[in-house]
């Protein structure tokens, strides 16, 4: 018998191991109950890539593009997990649209999956009645053959006394569920428990009473170390729980690192949890955080991921923090003649102290290869209103530091901020063709704005004339649609954004993005270097 099985639900990007389920998997191994963990995402997803799935649900007369990508199923599967990727981005390209293609067999009208996203049109996981329906199986998901046939009798033959499930995004709540009711049937009696940063961004809704999902025993809130810790020695019995501690090791010890969809093997790591900053009116984090901040001491944190490196053979890092501290980014730069040898990328601040030209040189021989940074207007007054607390023109230095130091950098932006006008929009437009030879990578996207968002206390200074839930019928839902009292609102946002990308400069960003793995990836794939 296990004490713990830990599920990762799909659909999520199957191309790095996932971090939450690894430090819980530390943190009751060192306690000394038996762990089991399970990456469904990985395996469902390459289920459905096997070239024998795939034909199957083809047909006996696909059209040309499916025969091809049967045809490459195998040697794109093999080339998108090997160093010869890195050779070619076109010949890697043409390997992901092909596996995508495959993916893109499955599922009843309106289902759709992706390599990096999966959706159900006509089920809303919003909606407390889809959720319903995917738990007692009266509705299915593309992932009940796996999940029927792979996964249910692989958890029953561990009997874990605990089966915990890790819901971090709403492309894995549907499925989550489904995988969640077969479960149930199938093992009456064991403890079935939800969590993740998905579960937490409910908390509001949940503790308030008026909702109580299926199935779950249990559901934890924030951090699930303690929580889980708990239950498996038998003292939490409450339906919510919530968690506190925080814990940075993790154990990778039972997930197959070969076998996810990476030129090499990447893991992930995170020196804290949270956000420091914690002050951005657009953000959730802000208003409701999904974490307590916490940070592992900045002056450990190199050797962890040194040790990590030992323990593993694994030389590619994916730094998951909100924005990586500044203190960390201290410490690595202070070591990297230890760290030369490895490579790290993930998000940052535009902190001040990447203004020091010396550190930025640090962090790169300490093996970084690309930050992200979000920058999210190119106008100042934007910034300010969103308290996002960056200077822009400290942000252009910060980008030609990160240029020169050979540190790809990815820029995020967003337009349809409410309070945006086009005059804003103009300055984001300008900033970005100024600066565009330091932009490593660029994702541009319309703002959705969070149900919590700390500016809907004042909407009438951000030009809100009203703001609600997108579907009334979807009472979980984490965004709202809202009304712009200027001539600004998000039909112009959305036209703005297509002329932006026929920029030459912006479009050219954009080509090089790896498709569907994005960020992911992106390191893998350095831009050229410039002379500015």
């Amino acid at each position: 018998m296990t004490d713990v099985m830990l599920i990762q639900p799909p659909a999520t990007k199957a191309v790095e191991p996932p971090l939450g389920l690894a430090v819980l998997a530390g943190t009751l191994r060192a306690k000394g109950f038996s762990v089991a963990t399970l990456d469904v995402n990985l395996s469902a997803t390459l289920s459905l890539l096997a070239p024998e799935n795939a034909a199957r649900v083809a047909g006996t007369q696909p059209p040309t593009n499916v025969r091809r990508a049967l045809k490459q199923a195998k040697p794109s599967l093999v080339l998108v997990r090997s160093v010869a990727a890195l050779t070619s981005f076109p010949r890697y390209a043409t390997a992901l649209h092909h596996l995508h293609t495959l993916l893109g067999l499955y599922g009843d009208k309106g289902e759709r999956l992706t390599l990096g996203d999966y959706e159900y049109e006509e089920f809303s996981p919003f909606a407390p009645a889809a959720l319903q329906q995917v738990a007692e199986g009266s509705v299915t998901t593309l992932f009940h053959e796996h999940f029927a046939g792979e996964v249910v009798p692989a958890v029953v033959s561990r009997a874990p006394r605990i089966i915990a499930l890790s819901i971090n995004y709403r492309h894995q709540l549907l499925p989550s569920f489904e995988l969640a009711g077969l479960l149930r049937r199938a093992l009456p009696e064991a403890t079935l428990v939800a969590g993740g940063g998905m579960i937490t961004s409910w908390q509001r809704i949940l503790t308030a009473g008026a909702i109580r999902l299926p199935l779950f025993d249990h559901l934890i809130f924030g951090p699930g170390e303690e929580p889980l810790c708990r239950l498996a020695g038998g003292s939490a019995h409450d339906y919510l729980l919530s968690g506190t501690e925080i814990a940075f090791n993790p154990d990778f010890s039972d997930l197959p690192l070969a076998d996810y969809l990476s030129p090499r093997p990447v893991l992930p790591l995170a020196a804290s949890r949270g956000c420091y900053w914690g002050r951005c009116r657009f953000c959730p984090e802000a208003a409701a955080p999904t974490h307590p901040y916490g940070s592992d001491p900045a002056v450990a944190f190199p050797d962890r991921l040194l040790a990590l490196a030992a323990r593993t053979g694994v030389r590619d890092f994916h730094l998951t923090d909100n924005a990586i501290p500044a203190p960390t980014l201290k410490a690595l730069a202070a070591r990297h003649a230890e760290l030369h040898h490895l490579r790290w990328h993930g998000f940052v601040r535009f902190e001040r102290a990447l203004l020091d030209p010396v550190l930025v040189a640090g962090l790169a021989k300490s093996g970084c290869t690309l930050l992200q940074l979000g920058l999210e207007s190119g106008s100042q007054a934007v910034l300010e209103q969103m308290d996002k607390g960056t200077k822009l023109t400290e942000a252009a230095q910060i980008l030609e530091n990160l240029r020169v130091a050979g540190i790809a950098s990815y820029v995020y932006v967003m337009t349809g901020i409410p309070g945006e006008t086009a005059a804003d929009a103009e300055l984001t437009r300008r900033f970005l063709l100024e600066h565009a030879e330091k932009i490593g990578f660029l994702n541009l996207a319309l703002m959705n704005l969070p149900r919590d968002a700390s500016l809907l206390e004042q909407a009438g200074d951000y030009a809100i004339d009203s703001a609600n839930l997108l579907d009334s019928a979807a009472p979980l839902g984490l965004y709202r649609s809202f009304s712009s009292s200027t001539d600004w609102g998000r039909d112009e946002a959305r036209r703005f954004l297509a002329a932006l990308k026929r920029e030459p400069a912006i479009r050219a960003i954009l080509q090089r993005t790896p498709p569907w793995l994005t960020s992911n990836h992106a390191f893998f794939f350095p831009p050229p270097a410039r002379v500015c």
